[in-house]
């Protein structure tokens, strides 16, 4: 399909009856999302959420336009966005002057250079936390499990010794609140904010939660910058010329920011890990054939990373079909034309990873998990068919931090135990800011046989 994007004789989009949708699927509402998907097949079209209609882009020409070509008209505010404010306040998640600040001040600290440089700390956190979470032959849940694993790696590498294991156990639980608790004011973002909904109070709780042990941990490594190697240290040494409680806050939604989008970006994409494992034996047999070629009985170093390549094409395919931020909104500044529609000044525009990567034009066999895709030489694509970690100037910053942080999990489990999935039913995404499962997923970890 030949795809315009410009100022042309400007018309209305079809509208798609979502509500009707989410009647169908009440149970499954992201069910509602991949219909409307399918039924919009890449055109740009609205949906009718009764007093709320935003537009849905998917097509990977409608997706450049908004996050590259016209990237300043759509901005990170309205939908999904301003409830999350209280939580995210200004930071690297933001838009606008704060954003560039932030992004100025971190983007050094998500090089790959650098992210190389904290590999080995990385590995041995998460190999003294496989140790201290697994325990083989016991029933293992996967999202406590996976995020007690990840966390505290991501706490301890970016605040260092400054953090204890009390801390990081009540960081935990708040920020899985505060991610899941929004999502009736994601469905609903008409209802205004002085109107309280379910998640709202326990939303303000985990903030609290998340303050008081962030903002003490900003206080000391202010004292102690010079010194400290840790990433907090870092961002305090570049914000120095921001003395008093401004520059607390805004270390403190630099620190928020970049360890809930690491955090939640590698928990919720590692959950899916096992449910692909389960259904798909074949590929998981070449994982292990992999791991004990490369790895064999060794502990995990950063160097067998670069020869592990098709658990790389294996995560790669991963965040294909299950993108942890599976819907972008944004919001239009200005009028705007996409593909010969009019977007109205105030608009909010729709973007989903998790639709784009099931577009048939674009992938064969969109919905079969098959890591070959990224095999090496089979990467043409239409650059923007693929964003997992979102594109343009806004790009995930961490994606290489999580790319590293998967491998190193993974193969750390995977070359000392075999995973056996335990659900009632089959495993879906629940309506969540990031992709969640709909249920508790339970597997038992058992040692491998070892010849």
């Amino acid at each position: 399909m030949a795809v315009d994007v410009g100022r042309n004789s400007a018309r209305n989009a079809d509208v798609l009856p979502f509500y009707r949708f989410l009647a169908k699927h009440s149970r499954d509402p992201v069910s509602a999302f991949e219909e409307a998907g399918r039924q919009a097949g890449g055109r740009l079209v609205r949906l009718n959420v009764g007093p709320f209609r935003p537009y849905l882009v998917t097509h990977p020409d409608h997706v450049q336009h908004v996050l590259r070509t016209n990237q300043p008209n759509y901005v990170r505010e309205g939908m999904f966005w301003d409830p999350l404010v209280p939580l995210l306040g200004g930071g690297i998640l933001s838009d606008g002057e704060t954003w560039q600040e932030s992004r100025r001040v971190l983007q050094p600290l998500f090089t790959a250079k650098y992210v190389d440089s904290l590999t080995e700390r990385m590995a041995e956190i998460l190999a003294e936390q496989i140790d201290a979470v697994v325990r083989p032959g016991e029933p293992f849940d996967v999202v406590d499990g996976i995020s007690a694993i990840v966390h505290p790696t991501i706490v301890r590498l970016f605040f260092g010794d400054r953090i204890t294991r009390d801390d990081i156990a009540r960081l935990i639980p708040a920020y899985e609140v505060a991610v899941t608790a929004t999502w009736p004011r994601l469905l609903m973002p008409f209802v205004p904010r002085t109107m309280p909904l379910p998640g709202d109070r326990p939303f303000r709780r985990s903030i609290e939660t998340i303050n008081t042990v962030v903002y003490p941990r900003v206080h000391e490594a202010r004292r102690t910058a010079e010194e400290g190697k840790d990433v907090v240290s870092a961002i305090c040494r570049a914000r120095a010329d921001e003395p008093g409680e401004v520059g607390d806050r805004r270390i403190r939604d630099d620190m928020v920011s970049m360890h809930g989008a690491s955090t939640e970006t590698s928990a919720t994409a590692l959950t899916w890990v096992w449910v692909a494992l389960d259904a798909h034996p074949e590929l998981a047999a070449k994982i292990y054939t992999e791991l004990d070629e490369v790895v064999g009985t060794d502990p995990v170093q950063p160097s067998h990373l670069p020869e592990l390549r098709y658990l790389k094409m294996f995560l790669s395919e991963l965040v294909r079909l299950y993108p942890p931020g599976w819907i972008l909104p944004r919001q239009a500044v200005k009028d705007d034309e996409i593909d010969g529609v009019m977007i109205k000044a105030g608009s909010t525009v729709m973007l989903s990873p998790y639709l784009t990567h099931r577009l048939e034009e674009f992938w064969e066999r969109p919905t079969e998990f098959d890591p070959e895709r990224f095999a090496p030489g089979m990467e043409r694509r239409h650059r923007w068919s693929y964003f997992p970690f979102g594109g343009g100037p806004h790009q995930c910053l961490g994606q290489h931090l999580f790319m590293m942080e998967a491998q190193l999990l993974m193969a750390g489990l995977l070359s000392r135990y075999r995973p056996v999935l335990t659900a009632s039913r089959p495993v879906r995404p629940r309506l969540a800011s990031s992709l969640r499962p709909n249920q508790k997923v339970k597997l038992t970890l058992v040692e491998r046989a070892r010849t």
